[in-house]
C-alpha cells in the first residue's frame, strides 16, 4: 500500500510517500505526477516514511526527472538506508539531487 501526500504550492510540487512504492502502486504516484507535474519548477519527494521502492517505482521517478530536467530541478529527499542503498546499487544516486 502507498499514501501519497503533499501537492502544488505555487512553482513547487511536495509529493510524501509513505509505504512500498511497487508494481502494483506506481501507477497511482505515476498519475498524481502528472495531474500536477505542468508548470512546477522545484519537484521535491520526501521519501522518509517510504519502506520499499521496487524498479517500478524507479521507473516513475526517473520519469520525473526527465521532465524536470526540462522544467527545472527535483529533489530527493530523507530517503531510508535501505531506499537510500538501492539508489547506489541502481546508479540512480548520480542522477537524482539526493538530500
Amino acid at each position: 500500500m502507498l499514501d501519497i501526500r503533499g501537492g502544488k504550492n505555487g512553482e513547487k510540487l511536495l509529493i510524501e510517500l509513505d509505504g512500498r512504492l511497487d508494481t502494483t502502486t506506481a501507477q497511482q504516484l505515476e498519475e498524481k505526477i502528472n495531474s500536477e507535474i505542468e508548470g512546477v519548477k522545484e519537484l521535491t519527494f520526501d521519501l522518509k516514511d517510504l519502506d520499499y521502492i521496487s524498479s517500478a517505482g524507479l521507473r516513475i521517478l526517473l520519469s520525473a526527472q526527465k521532465t524536470m530536467n526540462n522544467q527545472g530541478k527535483m529533489i530527493v529527499k530523507n530517503a531510508s538506508e535501505e531506499v537510500e542503498e538501492i539508489f547506489e546499487v541502481t546508479g540512480f544516486s548520480d542522477i537524482f539531487t539526493i538530500q
